[in-house]
This record gives structure tokens, C-alpha cells and sequence, in this order.
């Protein structure tokens, strides 16, 4: 009897890593300690003897609001009151206090009449519209282009039927309703704002056409919270429809500083998700100590407007400076500023000379994070970017420019 030939299971690894080599697409994570109260400066720990001083210009902790002493105090005093973890499930001992008052201070941000926590934005999603897909009987689910792929994910895992619409293209999202049954289920599934490109979606024609079809409404709130509306209720409270979105799902990770991802709704949905999701039935809830945290970040941007005008300056400023030196900054309405470069490889050759020369760290957004050929920069100036650090990021980034010679715009 012939044996079968072993597999050499160590060979079709490596392959697969030479390949994301060859493509110039390889991640490399960076080795860093940021300073506590001084952000954007950090410590950076590799290539070099001992750590060297750097400036972050990638974090998605928009607001800073993970150095904020309020936040700081919150998380050291529950530390000291409750212990680290939470101790399990919400089910099974892991159900706090904090926790309790965060669902409703997020609740409340919404507008909604409850919300539910989970371990992370990517949970979030994936838990709660694989689970809606699951329960709504033939359920169609109409999901724009360019959503997370924890969106992609979740539209996956509820096995139901799922149709694509071109970013933000409300003809072609009416025409896909329009070849649905009328008695079908169905749920659009966007975000508020693409955090690669910097756009916004047209909420509200959204909601007129989910009202015109008798959809539900899904938007993903994750690069928006805390960043917009005169509470940090995202766009859709900046917009003023809020109330006419029925699953509105953030992040606690981004613009609030710490950790953790939700969703805010009617009561039944956030009781039916509770009870039918096993992304949040059978995981450790979040450490008490994180959730006050989150609590005091959302309490202070609720009543502060101050980190918010100065990020938008900054982002302004940056964008101004970046179009005045030529260099090919994307169009963006938002806070993210994305510098397009084409190229994995030149994206990664930037960035590495960035830090290794210049001290400044920004990461190369490289395929699948953006499709092929749209490899860019993606910054994120805070508040604490003063214009200094902004005028000497674009004189260091024209020059990396000119020495690679890459193509420039004419200056605006």
C-alpha cells in the first residue's frame, strides 16, 4: 500500500510570508513606549542602542484622550477600589457597576434606549450583524464597498444573503433594493466616516431610502465618535439622525483613548443581541479598570468641545501645508489626512526613513486595508501637534520626496 506524501506544512508557511515580502506588503510593528501626559511623543526601541525619542503621527487615539489625567486618575482609582479584571463573562461575575453605567452613558450619547459593551470594535461588529443576519428570516443585507472588514466578516458569519453597492453610491444602493422582495428583510450596513480615505457617507439619504424600503439601518460610528457633534456623538448626531439610524456601533479604542467597542439601539434589539451573541455571551468582559477609563473619557467630551476644534485645526493645517509643498495629500472632509504615494513598497521605503532619520513615525497603509495601487501615508494630528511639528513633518517628507523622485502636484 503506497503511503500518502507528508505534507511539509513549515514550506507553505513560508511561502506565504515570502509572498507578502515579495509584494512589499510585509507588517512590521514598531517597538515603542509612548510618554504618559507628553503625548505625541514617544520611545522607540528599534535598530538602534537604547530607546530613541520619536513623534506618533498614526495613532488612532485621536483625541489623546488615553493621556488625559481625568482618564489617567479614573482608571488608577478603580485599580485600587476593584482589582484588574473583570473576573469573566457579564453572565458569570464579570457584569460591573462600571459596566452598567457605561451602557447607559453610551445609550445616552446615542440618544438610544440602551447599548451593550464589547471587547473590542471588531467584536462588535462581527457579533452583532452576523446575529442579526441569523435571526431575521431570509434576511438581505446591502453592505457599502469600502466597510471594516469586521463588517465583511460579521455579513459573512450570518450566512444570509449579502449585496454590495458602490461606496456611498445611492443610485445603485436604490437599485439594489428595488430587485428585492418587497416582503424580504433587510438591513444596510455603511460607516459614517471611511477612515482611509477621510469621506462621509449621506446618512440621511440612507435613512430615506432604508424608510422607503422598510430596511433597518446599521452605521458603523467607529472613526466618529467623540470626534463630532456637540456631545462626541458622531456624525450622525452632528447631522441630527441619530434617531432615524436603528443600530448606531462604536469604538471605545479611538477618539475615548482605552479600549472596547459597542453598539447603542432600541431596548429589544440590544436584548436580543445580549441574549443570541456569542461574541459577547462567551467572553471576558472588559477589565473594570478600562471601563472607567472609557466612562471618564465619554463624560468629559460630552461637556468638552475643546480637543475637538483643536484636532480639526490641526487636520486643517497639516492638509494646508501638505497641498502648499506639492505633496499629493488626498482630498478628505474629516480629520484623517492621507498622503498617496501608489506603491507598497515606496509606502514602506517612506516610512522607514521617516523614523529612522527624522524621528517620526507613521505606519504605510498598504493592500487589504486600501486596494492595490492606492498605497498611501495615513496621519492623524491631534491636538497636541503643534504647527511646529507639522511644518517640520512636511519639510522632512519633501525632501524624502525628491530624494526617491517621486512625483509632486503643483502647489496650491
Amino acid at each position: 500500500m503506497r503511503l500518502p506524501s507528508k505534507m511539509n506544512y513549515q514550506h507553505v508557511f513560508s511561502q506565504a510570508i515570502e509572498r507578502l515580502h515579495a509584494e512589499g506588503r510585509y507588517r512590521v510593528f514598531i517597538d515603542i513606549l509612548r510618554n504618559k501626559g507628553t503625548f505625541p511623543n514617544a520611545r522607540c526601541f528599534a535598530h538602534h542602542n537604547g530607546p530613541k525619542p520619536i513623534t506618533v503621527w498614526c495613532s488612532n487615539d485621536y483625541l489623546a484622550m488615553g493621556q488625559h489625567p481625568k482618564v489617567i486618575a479614573a482608571m488608577e482609582e478603580a485599580l485600587h477600589d476593584v482589582g484588574a479584571g473583570s473576573g469573566g463573562t457579564r453572565n458569570i461575575g464579570g457584569n460591573t457597576h462600571y459596566h452598567v453605567d457605561l451602557e447607559h452613558e453610551l445609550a445616552d450619547l446615542h440618544g438610544k434606549e440602551g447599548a451593550l459593551l464589547f471587547t473590542s470594535g471588531y467584536v462588535s461588529n462581527e457579533a452583532t450583524l452576523a446575529t442579526l443576519g441569523k435571526l431575521l428570516p431570509g434576511c438581505i443585507i446591502f453592505s457599502d464597498e469600502l466597510n471594516h472588514a469586521s463588517m465583511i466578516a460579521g455579513i459573512r458569519n450570518s450566512g444570509c444573503e449579502k449585496r454590495v453597492f458602490r461606496h456611498n453610491d445611492l443610485a445603485h444602493l436604490r437599485e439594489l433594493l428595488d430587485e428585492a422582495d418587497p416582503e424580504t428583510p433587510k438591513l444596510i450596513a455603511f460607516e459614517s466616516v471611511y477612515s482611509m480615505d477621510g469621506d462621509i457617507s449621506p446618512i440621511a439619504a440612507i435613512c430615506d431610502l432604508a424608510d422607503e424600503y422598510n430596511a433597518l439601518t446599521y452605521c458603523d460610528e467607529v472613526h466618529a465618535v467623540g470626534m463630532y457633534g456637540p456631545r462626541g456623538g458622531g456624525i450622525t448626531e452632528r447631522d441630527e439622525v441619530a434617531h432615524r439610524v436603528t443600530i448606531i456601533e462604536g469604538t471605545l479604542g479611538k477618539a475615548f483613548g482605552v479600549m472596547g467597542g459597542y453598539i447603542a439601539a432600541d431596548k429589544m434589539i440590544i436584548d436580543v443581541i445580549r441574549s443570541y451573541a456569542p461574541g459577547f455571551i462567551f467572553t471576558t468582559s472588559l477589565s473594570p479598570v478600562l471601563v472607567a477609563g472609557v466612562l471618564a473619557a465619554v463624560r468629559h467630551l460630552k461637556a468638552s468641545q475643546i480637543e475637538r476644534d483643536e484636532q480639526q485645526a490641526a487636520a486643517a493645517f497639516l492638509k494646508a501645508e501638505m497641498a502648499r509643498n506639492g505633496l499629493p495629500v488626498m482630498p478628505s472632509v474629516t480629520h484623517i489626512v492621507p498622503l498617496m504615494v501608489g506603491d507598497p513598497v515606496k509606502a514602506k521605503r517612506i516610512s522607514d526613513i521617516l523614523l529612522a532619520e527624522y524621528g517620526i513615525y507613521v505606519q504605510p497603509v498598504n493592500y487589504p486595508t486600501v486596494p492595490r495601487g492606492t498605497e498611501r501615508l495615513r496621519f492623524t494630528p491631534g491636538p497636541s501637534h503643534s504647527e511646529a511639528m507639522m511644518r517640520e513633518l512636511v519639510s522632512a517628507l519633501v525632501e524624502i520626496w525628491d530624494r526617491l523622485d517621486l512625483e509632486f502636484r503643483e502647489a496650491a
